[in-house]
């Protein structure tokens, strides 16, 4: 884990504390129960939580949860399970919007009393003409000058459920010719007649998200609300609502860049569509790029906190590569994963100078990066499988694997030679004959001599099946949004070849893994123990490649 840097938040944090404004920080992670969490809200999660821990304040999950005809519990559960994962706790502050709704009720008739705002009856249609644009400004709704006792008896109206949904809304009184269009009377209640998942039918008026949004931050004395930089355009409404209400304080807004990543989208709109339409098996596919996808793919807290600290926090928005992402994972697997041997396309070795009947247990370190690990035994015999890439009947310069008449290394055992080459009927490949050299076990010989290739391998007799499943990026391109804006789908940029199913073999050591361990294949990759495995049926989700220096040469090979 790096070393935490310093960013503006931080800055402004520590002035704030040194000139007393606040004796401590109270943050919040407020997230809309409307879907699952995304890498992106982790960047937040880390942030709103990982100042509370540096200075010793508090964060509180509050969930703002205004909108009821896309929320649900499940969405609630998820969000918490995905919180507590990445190492995080709220305590006992754990608050949802609906919880203030009496209160929110009660800021909007303060409002209506003060001449602040107005039930207008216009049509949404209507309302978005009479806003104007940004070059135009808008134009008053003939609803703005009804009387005090006028707003508020309709209001009670709305409240009581009299009118239907599209018939009027509450709007703040503020300015039609602002230069920004949110200053523009914006709406700050409208009718909505769904339950709500825990107010029930109480409720048909329901606040939006910038009304309620920062009197739930004055009601539970947040000092610094942290949000991206969509909203920096909605800050002075913010300070708005806060100046004309008699609020407990007034929080200071600031914004940051919101994580924007290659390869993939970050609208819950959109990550919404690819669940629903089958584009991907639900919210937690390993696709995906929500935490719980992640997750069960095989990714830690520990690389997805270390990824949050190596962006940092900045002020303008940028691109990360999702290779910086697999870095980091990379990183921290290296130094926990237990090692374990396997091969995604078995090819057949048949040892004929070793005794038919013999077998033997060869010992393998378990990780070479942690001595603690320990040490296992692998079963070896006459017949083995390896990968069938580790072998060209005509190599070309450089390779350093199996080639007819060519000596390489199997990990942890012995020294072999292709001799012969066995082919079907279609002139495909399918057994290798090949001879050890019966003194070179573990790799040492007499004579000193070395090989350059070092193979991993698998018993034929020993060795266990395993649904492994190789992951992909999800799009084609690093950038699906800039697509978009050229008139494309990104449905259209999806990769077709994000997922591939193999069937491989393995050590039959894995089989004693459990759903969400995460584990090396030695030079193939990292991997984790899928939710769907059984104690019969091994399932297996690649987490990450291995760096590949060979994949570059062949490359660069391709393209003389």
């Amino acid at each position: 884990m790096l070393e935490k840097k310093s960013n503006f938040i931080k800055q402004i944090i520590e002035k704030d504390l040194a000139d007393g404004k606040h004796k401590t920080i109270i943050t919040r992670f407020p997230p809309e129960p409307n879907g699952y969490l995304h890498i992106g809200h982790a960047k937040s999660i880390c942030l709103n939580f990982g100042l509370a821990e540096e200075y010793q304040g508090r964060c509180h999950l509050r969930f703002d949860d205004t909108n009821p005809e896309k929320e649900s519990p499940e969405y609630v559960e998820s969000i918490k399970e995905d919180v507590k994962w990445l190492g995080f706790d709220w305590g006992e502050h754990l608050y949802f919007a609906s919880d203030y709704f009496e209160k929110f009720y009660n800021y909007a008739l303060e409002l209506i009393k003060k001449g602040k705002a107005y039930v207008c009856q216009l049509s949404p249609e209507e309302i978005r003409e009479y806003r104007g644009t940004l070059t135009e400004p808008g134009k008053e709704s003939p609803y703005r000058n009804r009387s005090v006792e006028e707003n508020l008896e309709l209001f009670e109206k709305m409240k009581n459920g009299e009118f239907e949904e599209g018939e009027c809304v509450l709007r703040a009184k503020i300015d039609m010719s602002s230069p920004n269009l949110n200053m523009r009377d914006p709406v700050i209640y409208r009718i909505k007649k769904i339950r709500h998942h825990r107010t029930g039918d109480k409720w048909c008026i329901y606040p939006t998200y910038d009304f309620a949004h920062c009197l739930s931050d004055a009601i539970e004395g947040i000092t610094h609300s942290l949000c991206t930089l969509e909203f920096e355009d909605h800050r002075p409404l913010y300070d708005w609502f806060l100046d004309e209400l008699n609020t407990p304080c007034h929080p200071q807004q600031i914004e940051f860049a919101r994580l924007n990543l290659s390869y993939t989208v970050m609208s819950k709109r959109k990550l919404n569509l690819l669940v629903q339409e089958g584009y991907v098996s639900g919210w937690d596919d390993p696709r995906m790029p929500t935490i719980s996808g992640m997750r069960r793919r095989g990714y830690t807290p520990e690389a997805i906190k270390d990824f949050c600290e190596r962006i940092g926090i900045a002020k303008s928005d940028n691109l990360v590569d999702y290779s910086l992402l697999e870095h980091c994972v990379r990183e921290d697997l290296n130094k926990r994963a237990l090692r374990f041997m396997g091969v995604l396309e078995p090819l057949k070795v048949v040892i004929v100078n070793y005794p038919e009947e013999q077998e033997e247990e060869l010992e393998a370190i378990n990780n070479p990066e942690d001595p603690s690990a320990g040490k296992r035994k692998i079963p070896f015999s006459r017949e083995i499988y390896i990968e069938k890439s580790d072998f060209r009947e005509d190599p070309p310069r450089k390779f350093f694997r199996l080639a007819p008449g060519k000596e390489v290394r199997l990990r942890y055992a012995y020294y072999i030679t292709c001799e012969e080459v066995v082919k079907d009927e279609q002139g495909n490949i399918v057994e290798l004959r090949c001879t050890y050299d019966p003194e070179s076990r573990g790799g040492y010989t007499p004579d000193g001599r070395k090989v350059k290739g070092t193979l991993h391998w698998v018993d034929a007799r020993k060795a266990k099946k395993a649904k492994v499943r190789l992951y992909d990026r999800l799009f084609l391109v690093e950038n699906p949004a800039l697509e978009e804006k050229k008139g494309k789908s990104f449905k259209e940029l999806l990769n077709p070849e994000s997922l591939k199913e193999v069937e491989a073999l393995v050590e039959p050591a894995l089989y004693g893994l459990k759903p969400g361990d995460v584990f090396q294949l030695e030079r193939v990759g990292y991997f984790c123990v899928d939710r769907d495995s059984t104690s019969e049926s091994l399932v297996l989700n690649r987490t990450v490649t291995l760096k590949d220096s060979w994949a570059k040469i062949e490359a660069k090979l391709s393209e003389k």
